[in-house]
């Protein structure tokens, strides 16, 4: 993934949201509802941001905060419902590189995690299905190690699946958001999506999938490989199976 990310929130549904929001752009992200684990997760999974809440049972943020500084470089978010100036300065002094008060708009806080992992030299621009590797600073993608030409448009697409990958996504979906107008032809889904599938096997397993009937899927092969051979269907409007 492009970066590790342990988000540490009491509150599941605030912890689901942000672990899926941060899965959906690329990260690999490990969630949990306290900082009991804390130490074990610094040493074991070596993140590179913690998304971390200030009112947390047992240990609070401000503790765990702490913690963070003295065995870890990674980046620290301060998430929480306590909007008072007193307490961001708190926070940003003892070594918190931002703070974000809840309700939050997700987009704003994947935003903060981004300058985040900026200054603190994460990757945040190369994404990973498998042995796939997209790098969208470069505008350049490998799969196990050959590089793959594409045109700029197959490369819109892959990058667009490949942010939503293991989700199916409609062509519609894909014209809204590669070509910003959904009223384009469909077949310049199709036409794209095609050479993007042959130009993937040439290097591998088959990575890019077509769902009868609902659009496209991008998921990884190894994680599912028998099930995902015996489930295989026709393509749709003529696109190879």
């Amino acid at each position: 993934m492009s970066a590790t990310v342990l988000v540490i929130e009491d509150s599941t549904p605030i912890r689901v949201a942000v672990a899926a929001a941060l899965t959906e752009a690329g990260h690999l992200v490990l969630a949990r509802p306290d900082g009991s684990r804390l130490e074990h997760d610094l040493a074991e999974a070596r993140p590179d941001a913690v998304l971390l809440d200030v009112m947390l049972p047992g240990s609070d943020g401000f503790t765990l905060l702490d913690v963070v500084r003295r065995r870890s470089d990674a980046g620290i978010i301060m998430v929480t419902a306590r909007d008072g100036v007193a307490d961001r300065l708190h926070g940003l002094t003892e070594g918190a590189d931002d703070y974000v008060v809840k309700p939050f708009e997700m987009a704003e806080l994947m935003a903060r995690v981004g300058a985040v992992l900026r200054r603190r030299g994460g990757r945040t621009d190369i994404l990973y299905v498998d042995d796939l590797e997209i790098d969208r600073d470069e505008q350049t993608a490998t799969r196990a190690g050959n590089r793959i030409a594409l045109t700029p448009t197959e490369f819109r697409v892959l990058t667009y699946l490949a942010q939503r990958r293991g989700r199916v996504v409609t062509k519609t979906q894909i014209l809204t958001g590669v070509w910003s107008y959904d009223h384009f032809d469909p077949n310049l889904v199709e036409v794209n999506v095609s050479a993007l599938r042959r130009k993937l096997e040439a290097y591998g397993p088959r990575l890019l999938h077509t769902e009868r009937g609902r659009g496209y899927i991008l998921r990884p092969w190894a994680s599912g490989q028998a099930s995902t051979r015996r489930t295989e269907v026709p393509g749709i409007d003529g696109d190879p199976p």
